[in-house]
């Protein structure tokens, strides 16, 4: 059973469903962020896409490359679009806060703004959850909005969702305080495709686990 804060996210994205990618079309840097991951895996390797939203573009780029690839996500609707989007990938319903060894152990894990659907307070735990189930040597790679927020309610395509972020240089303290080794960080300008979605700076930090 997801918790109240869980179910109420999840109820928003359900409401959202493929509007999601109507009004965010070119995922220019998040392409960037999947490729560079791709780049540093074998055919076969796994990948665990944290929050994989509609598959798009993370899951069908990682299993067109031949990844074999997890999703999770905690919209039903979301994952009824990703499974329709990537039905060779297997995507799973569960709370990124409850991450466990059930999954698997992976190559390397993706969480491209799932974070930012966290309580500060939770985020740190999650990130070791996560790490946890990456092998070493492997890669971690992280996508947040730049902002200074924690779970800060926000209208976005209609639905109220909460919103968390950093600064850049919080966000990789965080990271670090965890273990991880940074290798590159990407900041991005991005403009949503639909007026009632306000410009955001994203930030992209690509990390190995010793």
């Amino acid at each position: 059973m997801f918790s109240a804060d869980t179910q109420r996210q999840a109820a928003a994205f359900d409401a959202i469903g493929e509007r999601y990618d109507d009004a965010f079309p070119h995922k220019s840097a998040q392409i960037i962020a999947t490729q560079w991951v791709i780049d540093r895996l074998s055919p076969g390797a796994r990948v665990l896409d944290v929050g994989c939203g509609t598959g798009v573009p993370t899951a069908g780029m990682m299993v067109e490359s031949g990844l074999d690839v997890v999703g999770i996500d905690v919209s039903a609707e979301m994952l009824r679009i990703a499974r329709f989007n990537v039905p060779s990938a297997r995507f799973v319903a569960m709370d990124l806060q409850e991450i466990d060894s059930s999954l698997g152990d992976f190559d390397a894990a993706v969480a491209f703004f799932s974070l930012i659907m966290l309580r500060r307070a939770d985020i740190p735990a999650a990130v070791r959850r996560i790490r946890g189930l990456v092998r070493p040597g492997g890669y971690f790679a992280v996508g947040m909005v730049e902002a200074d927020l924690d779970y800060v309610p926000i209208s976005f395509l209609g639905a109220e969702v909460r919103a968390t972020g950093y600064p850049r240089p919080e966000l990789e303290s965080l990271l670090v305080a965890d273990g991880l080794e940074i290798r590159e960080v990407d900041v991005e300008e991005f403009e949503p495709a639909t007026p009632d979605v306000p410009p955001e700076r994203q930030v992209f930090v690509y990390c190995r686990v010793p």
